[in-house]
């Protein structure tokens, strides 16, 4: 298995490490709910150096303008960020990605399972020599309330760099790069580093309050705030648009990208959409279960969807999962757990935000 460089520094620390999509990474340091409520309540550092960085000069610009679903022209300057997706003909999603418009390139971040996949796509569609893998840096990210504060001990220089940016935007200091981007609902940032820097960095946010997350926590921080999985949620064969993904598709102003045609033919025909469940009782949500209109047999009458991603929620408590439902079924239906059928309520798919219970909010609004 490949290793980060913080592979020794996760060992010492007493993490439980896995293999995810062929490196060696930290699932947690002892318990996964505590770690995800220090994300909620102050603030979590993750090694995601797995991720691969590329680095595509601004000259390509043009042929990246094809490749992304989201319109390259809104990093109209160096220090914006940008999320998309790079789409088949077909408009299946390929990967979901971050952009950052740097002064000489545009940076990217590719989910690590997809790393193979996405540098062959970039490979038939630019110059060999332009797509640059950056396995010489490191990504680390801090996540939550806190992550501000502790920047601002560890690092005054980066801190300063970035303060009072919003969300999207980035700086460069040095040979690091800090973005406020992230994958977990809160606020944050996602330092990308020469590699050799990284365990001082993570030496410098640990020792200033940062308190170090695995994996297990990275997922249910996520669920929690809706956000997609590759695999679970979206991949080559599903429309955008039955990912959610709509929001980050202007087609009114981007309409030549990579599968714009299918998206523009096929979304008027969708017959299910990705929703959010609460599980009304005991039990616990998990990808692959399927759901059932209310009042179903699950012998005789066919599943009105499935969920893509469950699990319990540390924050609110109770077990919840992301699904594709048929658009037909609205508030309640019926999750088959061990050969029967329990209560689920359908609601937005996005569960916490910014330490808030958004599904609470919700139902108290007039």
């Amino acid at each position: 298995m490949r290793k980060t460089r913080l592979n020794l520094q996760h060992r010492r620390t007493g993490a439980k490490m896995v293999d995810f999509a062929g490196w060696e990474m930290p699932l947690h340091y002892g318990s996964q709910v505590q770690e995800h409520r220090s994300v909620r309540r102050s603030a979590g550092l993750f090694d995601v150096s797995h991720m691969a960085v590329v680095d595509v000069p601004a000259d390509c610009s043009e042929a990246l303008h094809r490749l992304f679903a989201n319109d390259l022209n809104r990093l109209a300057a160096p220090g914006q960020a940008l999320y998309t997706a790079m789409l088949n003909a077909s408009g299946g999603v390929i990967d979901d990605l971050i952009v950052y418009r740097l002064g000489s390139c545009y940076r990217m971040v590719f989910n690590a399972a997809r790393e193979r996949t996405d540098l062959a796509h970039l490979h038939r569609h630019l110059p060999e020599a332009a797509v640059r893998l950056r396995r010489d840096l490191n990504i680390l990210a801090l996540q939550g309330p806190e992550a501000g504060s502790i920047l601002g001990r560890a690092r005054p220089d980066l801190a300063e760099a970035i303060d009072g940016a919003g969300p999207f935007r980035c700086a460069q200091v040095g040979e690091a790069l800090i973005g406020t981007t992230g994958y977990t609902g809160e606020a944050g940032f996602e330092l990308i580093v020469p590699a050799e820097r990284a365990e001082a960095l993570w030496a410098e946010l640990t020792r200033a309050g940062a308190a170090p997350v695995g994996l297990a926590a990275r997922d249910t921080l996520r669920l929690e705030a809706g956000l997609n999985l590759y695999g679970h949620e979206m991949d080559e064969g599903i429309h955008p648009m039955r990912a959610n993904l709509g929001w980050s598709i202007p087609l009114d102003r981007h309409s030549d990208f990579i599968g714009s045609e299918a998206v523009r033919d096929r979304a008027p025909a969708l017959d299910d959409r990705l929703a959010g469940l609460v599980l009304e009782g005991r039990g616990v949500l998990r990808q692959g279960q399927r759901l059932f209109a209310d009042g179903a047999d699950i012998e005789q009458d066919s599943p009105c969807g499935i969920v893509t991603s469950g699990g319990f929620s540390p924050t609110l408590e109770c077990s919840i999962a992301l699904a594709r439902i048929g658009c037909a079924v609205e508030r309640t239906c019926a999750v088959e757990i061990r050969g029967r059928l329990e209560a689920v309520r359908i609601v937005r798919p996005r569960f916490v935000w910014r330490g808030k219970n958004v599904i609470k909010d919700e139902e108290a609004t007039p």
